[in-house]
């Protein structure tokens, strides 16, 4: 279920990563959900693990909606696994290696949760992608604030 910044008018908090676009497990392409993935430095947790949805900003200015997850992949390494930041550009087909993508996280849409099958998390990720396309007829891209001078690589920003 989402949250209540999901489904209306955006509170004006973002958090904001940026970093280069890092080789994956692939499993969100075996999934139908290709990623682009970016280190996170801090493992504690300064952005609240879960699905959220938002912007991805591409190195040449465009912006592209995205569901994202963040934190350690519980279906697949329960508590243990590294935290990253995962981005499913919706509408989205190319590649991102490489590229230095910064991520607007706008409204947390869900917790992460482990998920007893593949069928099972592709229905969440369904849903997920379904409430961001909600979340961002309202929150437009071009509603973003100024970011300013970007923050390190896979380092969380604060802003509003």
């Amino acid at each position: 279920m989402a949250d209540e910044h999901a489904l209306g008018q955006h509170s004006g908090t973002f958090f904001v990563v940026r970093g280069p676009v890092e080789p994956g497990d692939k499993r969100g392409r075996e999934l139908g959900f290709p990623t682009a993935n970016i280190a996170l430095r801090n493992q504690s947790g300064q952005v609240g693990d879960g699905v959220w949805a938002g912007w991805a900003e591409r190195a040449d200015g465009t912006h592209v909606a995205a569901a994202v997850s963040v934190g350690r992949r519980p279906t697949y390494y329960g508590a243990d696994g590294y935290r990253l930041v995962e981005a499913h550009l919706l509408d989205f087909k190319g590649d991102l290696y490489g590229e230095t993508l910064t991520v607007w996280l706008g409204a947390h849409l869900r917790e992460q949760q482990k998920y007893n099958s593949g069928e099972e998390l592709i229905e969440a990720l369904d849903r997920d992608v379904a409430a961001t396309r909600k979340w961002i007829e309202e929150n437009p891209a071009s509603q973003l604030p100024d970011l300013g001078t970007p923050p390190p690589d896979g380092e969380v920003r604060r802003l509003g």
